[in-house]
């Protein structure tokens, strides 16, 4: 599913058209819809993820998660398999920032933790 059908997709649901997403958001009438022959920028699919209440990866339709809090995790093999999900849509050096973002907060807990 393309950008434009996901966001019209969604419109559906929330019952409101194209033109009203886009007033409602400060984007220029007629922008979404060319968004299947151009790259919107990250400030406009963040603005319309927001909207609706959604992750950015389930607009650009990387992921079928709605919203990253409705993930359950039943058991420990479900967290293994999203966490695999989520780190190999990532490129290499994504990956690499990810484990120095995730070993500087666990410092930093536990850092918190002794005080």
């Amino acid at each position: 599913m393309s950008l434009v059908e996901r966001i019209k997709t969604l419109c559906k649901e929330k019952k409101i058209t194209i033109a009203e997403l886009e007033r409602k958001n400060g984007i220029s009438n007629g922008q979404i819809r060319k968004w299947d022959n151009s790259t919107p920028g990250i400030d406009k699919l963040i603005t319309i993820a927001n909207y609706f209440d959604i992750s950015v990866d389930y607009l650009l339709g990387r992921s079928d998660i709605k919203r990253y809090y409705d993930l359950k995790v039943n058991n420990e093999s479900d967290a293994d398999k999203k966490l695999h999900e989520i780190i190999s849509g990532l490129k290499d050096e994504e990956k690499e920032f990810l484990i120095a973002a995730l070993d500087n907060t666990l410092q930093l807990a536990k850092s918190l933790a002794k005080k």
